[in-house]
């Protein structure tokens, strides 16, 4: 069983006030990243145009693993507020963000923080990412889309899905987030946390003050 601590050799004691200022810096940083990477989306093939991949839970993960999960629930909120300021779905999208994102940062969290490991880390983030997705499917069922029905009807949204899977026989909203929205953001998720394996330990220092 791998027994290898994560975040490496644990820093000093530091009186609380110290911490909790580094820990509000370090999340205001986090949030900010993460506020700007929710504008680098990009087009996936497989999927209709109007749906994007971008990464913006990194920083809220990151956040989770070397802060705790709340501060990982933190930078999902703070970076949905500040998106508030330009939303075009009335707040809707960036509450489906706000769950979505604590779906996936908040299990991963817990995981790691009950027993600091590598295998743990791995296995919160896949489990965050399973959640996620799951909650997913009803977060754009009864929030999402019915806001979209407003600029586009259902069966355009449902003909969209159609033309990049033609084969899939596909009828309803329903199948579409099951066959498409569902399996995405699973992908997505799992993204954010190989991307997290590979920059949390060179980037630990940083977030945890370690000389």
């Amino acid at each position: 069983m791998d027994t290898t601590q994560f975040t490496g050799t644990a820093s000093q004691t530091k009186p609380a006030k110290r911490v909790n200022v580094r820990n509000m810096t370090v999340t205001a940083m986090l949030s900010a990243i993460a506020f700007v990477l929710m504008f680098l989306d990009t087009a996936v093939p497989i999927m209709p145009s109007f749906i994007k991949l971008d990464v913006s839970e990194l920083p809220a993960l990151v956040a989770s693993f070397a802060l705790g999960p709340v501060y990982g629930v933190i930078v999902c909120l703070i970076k949905n507020i500040l998106h508030l300021f330009i939303t075009q779905t009335g707040g809707v999208g960036e509450l489906s963000n706000f769950i979505l994102g604590v779906g996936f940062v908040l299990p991963a969290g817990l995981i790691y923080y009950h027993k600091k490991t590598k295998r743990n880390a791995i296995l919160g983030a896949v489990v965050g990412a399973f959640i996620m997705a799951a909650i997913s499917f009803p977060s754009n069922l009864f929030i999402v889309y019915p806001v979209y029905y407003n600029f586009m009807p259902k069966d355009v949204i449902v003909a969209a899905y159609q033309a990049v899977a033609p084969f899939a026989h596909i009828h309803s909203i329903e199948q579409c987030l099951l066959l498409f929205n569902v399996p995405f953001t699973f992908v997505k998720g799992l993204i954010s946390a190989i991307i997290t394996m590979l920059i949390y330990q060179p980037l630990r220092p940083l977030l945890k003050g370690n000389k």
